[in-house]
């Protein structure tokens, strides 16, 4: 998701600094503590509050006249939900009360557990782009552009054409044969059966 006009940390700082001094001081410990658990988020304003982002949106968070919204997912607030039952709550949200300390320890746990969750997504993202792509880095450059060339760039797209099919594109060489049937096996899949036509 992108971020709101291009918005910064320093965003965020105009955010809090419409705050009375009270709130804007615990914003700011609320800001640190996620700050201290995602060192290596970017801050941005989203859905108009301050968000921290890394491989999509963190957290959020939010001052109110009364409490501090924080805004970890449904995820996270179902996997803290002990620790947040004696909170009011929804879904993917949280308020922590002006009159009450605040939770910094656990606001920090919950990021480290949000930071997980993206980065977890992301590398699984990235693993299977890989192994997509993984049996045309197997093979020889003329092999490997006569399969990019005919737009064969999947296993299933590579399944949907008979072996004959396949050595017949220009700069397919028999040797290729066996890897493509390897990484074919490997998916589940295999080349198509050459129907002998009677036409």
């Amino acid at each position: 998701m992108k971020a709101t006009n291009n918005s910064t940390s320093k965003d965020i700082d105009l955010y809090i600094s419409g705050f009375p001094a009270e709130t804007q001081q615990v914003l700011e410990q609320v800001r640190a503590a996620i700050r201290k658990a995602a060192p290596d988020a970017s801050e941005i304003i989203n859905y108009g509050i301050p968000t921290f982002f890394l491989n999509g949106n963190l957290v959020h968070f939010a001052g109110y006249k009364n409490h501090i919204g924080f805004y970890p997912t449904p995820s996270a607030i179902e996997t803290f939900k002990k620790e947040l039952s004696v909170y009011e709550g929804a879904k993917g949200s949280v308020q922590f009360p002006l009159d009450k300390p605040m939770p910094f320890s656990l606001i920090s746990k919950i990021t480290r557990f949000r930071v997980k969750q993206n980065t977890d997504k992301a590398a699984a993202k990235t693993n299977k782009k890989t192994n997509k792509e993984s049996f045309l880095s197997g093979l020889g450059a003329p092999a490997r552009r006569a399969l990019e060339n005919n737009g064969i760039s999947t296993l299933k797209k590579l399944a949907s054409f008979s072996e004959a099919e396949i050595l017949a594109l220009h700069g397919m060489g028999p040797s290729s044969i066996p890897k493509l049937l390897s990484a074919l096996k490997d998916a589940g899949l295999s080349f198509k059966e050459k129907r002998n036509s009677q036409k």
